[in-house]
């Protein structure tokens, strides 16, 4: 058995809104350094970064495409649909395709409903059954999976435009949906809540190739060897899906409710207090993840399924070192100087967060920082929540921040 820890929700630089220095290269770059081991190709129906994948990749006998350093991509891309059916929905859609062949009839399908060069994550106004009745009319083995499923704009379940159930949204085809996308404003203990038979998993939607995105929420199959249809088979089945790797809830940018233009914020208690509106302005607020759990929930707080996954959260590491050390700019030389040293004792990201203990990490960093995130493991991080699309942010107290101006060699 080998555990592979997987990114299965990128963008190309072709999707709006990412970074124009994507390219197949920088993404397996980083996710080696993040300690990720496997990536999806994203966006592969965009003409030209499919060509860049087709130039660039071999894809073997088991569905999954190699770099010429030897690591491995799955066939992946993330679809927006946007339609009316008595109201507006917009729901954000992964695709997954056995093998380049499934892969070409996909595109050509869609390419008959609307067009597929204009952005890497393109539109179509065709309803989530539409969707699915196409796809599964070209092969079983294409799998779909609701993204970031609570996100108040384009989850299944989001508060604008998204639905109640699975199987309101997906009707009767729900029983071709085996798992959800949990997204960074939920966690699986959330999503237990609704006693959806969906499996889950958890991916980045990263966009951008830095380990500060990339990785940022991750799954771990424990599988015997890496093939499509053994990671489809742990999807569906759950048999291979170890854990997830997550995010703090709080971290993500819709997990309570508030209004971006106005600076408020306010937990879903407050927000039916306030009618969901705004205090200052008087426009509706923007209604996040920990609200809209509390409206579809069917067990109280704490419930937990027999077979629930395993889980862990952690924050990223360059947001811990840039907290820590009161720099901004998670890009900055200084927080890249602190995580370089780190990656060359540890290996990788996840080594970091998750495996070195507080003695080793204080023999390379400050030990503030080797506390922190031994903090961060253990979830005791303060997180001022995220809300409208504004990410949360760690809080420290002064005495746990590094004032002094040394440089790298004097931790």
């Amino acid at each position: 058995m080998m555990d592979i820890i997987a990114d299965l929700q990128l963008h190309s630089r072709f999707s709006r809104a990412c970074s124009k220095s994507i390219t197949l290269e920088n993404l397996e770059k980083y996710a080696r350094i993040k300690g990720l081991n496997l990536l999806s190709t994203a966006d592969f129906q965009h003409p030209v970064w499919n060509s860049e994948i087709k130039k660039n990749l071999e894809e073997d006998e088991n569905g999954i495409l190699w770099s010429k350093t030897k690591f491995p991509f799955l066939w992946g891309s993330e679809i927006s649909l946007m339609f009316s059916d008595g109201r507006r929905r917009a729901v954000h859609l992964l695709m997954f395709a056995p093998n380049g062949d499934v892969a070409d009839q996909m595109i050509d399908a869609l390419s008959k409903k609307g067009r597929i060069d204009y952005d890497g994550r393109p539109i179509f106004g065709m309803s989530c059954v539409e969707f699915v009745e196409m796809m599964k009319e070209i092969d079983d083995r294409i799998e779909i999976i609701p993204a970031h499923c609570m996100t108040s704009w384009f989850g299944i379940f989001g508060s604008k435009s998204g639905f109640d159930s699975l199987k309101e949204g997906f009707r009767d085809k729900a029983n071709k949906i085996y798992a959800i996308e949990s997204g960074m404003s939920a966690n699986p203990s959330m999503l237990w809540r609704l006693k959806e038979k969906a499996n889950i998993v958890s991916f980045s939607d990263a966009h951008s190739f830095w380990p500060y995105r990339l990785g940022r929420e991750a799954t771990v199959f424990d599988i015997k060897k890496l093939s499509y249809n053994n990671i489809i088979k742990a999807i569906r089945t759950g048999e291979g899906l170890k854990k997830t790797i997550e995010v703090k809830p709080e971290y993500g940018k819709y997990h309570i409710d508030g209004h971006r233009a106005c600076d408020f914020s306010c937990d879903f208690k407050d927000s039916k207090k306030l009618n969901k509106i705004c205090p200052k302005c008087g426009s509706e607020l923007t209604i996040g993840v920990e609200y809209r759990i509390e409206e579809l929930a069917k067990e109280k707080e704490g419930f937990k399924p027999e077979n629930a996954k395993d889980f862990v959260e952690v924050i990223p590491l360059q947001e811990l070192i840039s907290v820590v050390y009161d720099v901004k700019q998670l890009n900055s030389r200084k927080v890249w100087g602190v995580y370089d040293l780190l990656i060359k004792h540890f290996g990788n990201e996840f080594n970091v967060l998750l495996n070195a203990s507080e003695d080793e990490l204080k023999k390379v960093v400050h030990e503030k920082l080797a506390r922190i995130i031994m903090l961060n493991r253990e979830g005791k991080l303060r997180i001022k929540p995220g809300y409208d699309g504004v990410y949360g942010q760690v809080v420290l107290d002064e005495k746990d921040k590094i004032k002094t101006q040394k440089s790298l060699g004097e931790f």
